[in-house]
This record gives structure tokens, sequence and C-alpha cells, in this order.
């Protein structure tokens, strides 16, 4: 059953994206419902897959992990194989945090963090140099961050 959401569940949801740390009371506070409603109700959004999960949010910088790069990535041969291989291929790799399967030019984008260019530079040749179904790639690197909200428009 799809549960539809009303504006109290979008108030919920969007100070959860804003502070996910506040307690159930000063939630139910600042969108001013009581206490044992707010529970509930956060609750029914995480069981119906509104709410993922909670996560911290650190600073890349501070763990050394600064250098930001957006890898672009070609299959050689666009079979069910070679795509499936880089989707699973992905997800043990530390330094890739987001992956998409795109349109266009290329086929993947994948969000990569290392500690500088050489440290890119040897993650290109001994993990994606290792992934033989590549046929090529495009790399464009960060030069600064200028938004990164982490948070849906609600």
């Amino acid at each position: 059953m799809d549960y539809q959401l009303d504006k109290k569940d979008l108030e919920i949801l969007s100070e959860l994206q804003r502070n996910s740390r506040q307690t159930n009371k000063e939630l139910s506070q600042v969108i001013n419902l009581s206490t044992t409603p707010t529970f509930e109700r956060v609750r029914r959004l995480e069981k119906e897959g509104f709410i993922k999960k909670y996560t911290a949010v650190l600073n890349a910088e501070k763990l050394n992990k600064g250098f930001i790069v957006f890898c672009y990535l070609k299959l050689k041969q666009h079979t069910y194989e070679n795509a499936t291989r880089i989707m699973e291929a992905v997800q043990t790799v530390p330094e890739i945090s987001e992956c998409y399967n795109i349109s266009g030019d290329y086929d993947f984008l994948l969000k990569i963090y290392t500690k500088d260019m050489r440290s890119y530079q040897e993650f290109l040749l001994r993990i994606l140099g290792d992934i033989d179904c590549i046929g090529s790639l495009n790399s464009s690197f960060v030069l600064g961050e200028i938004k990164n909200e982490h948070q849906l428009p609600l």
C-alpha cells in the first residue's frame, strides 16, 4: 500500500534532513505536534521507506580525502554482463562514494574521493585499470565546492 504524505509528514522529513540527531521531543516542538503522533509518523516514514537511513556528513578535507573527482566511464561493449560488472565492482571500492548509470556519451558517472592527484592516479591504475570492460573514461576535478546540501527538495 502506498502511503500518501501530508503536510506534517513533509515537515518531519524536511526537519530530519536538516538535523536527524534531534530528539523526538525537539522534533515534535518544531512541527507543532505532540510527541506520540510525531514518533508514530517517523516510524511509519521509516517503515514505508521514505527514510532510508540516518547518517553523518563528514568533512572530507579534515579526513585527508578532499580531492574530489567526477569520473565518466564508457563501456567497451554495451552488454548486460559488462554493466553488471561495473555495478558490482563499485560496491566494494571505498573511494567511490556515488555511482550513476547515465545517458549520453558515457555510461556511468562516479564520484570519487582521494587524498590528491597522485592518489587518484594510483586509484585509476590499481582499481579502474583492472576492470577490463571499461572502454574509456574522462575525469573532471573539483576545483571548489559551491553547494552540497545532502538534502532533497520537498
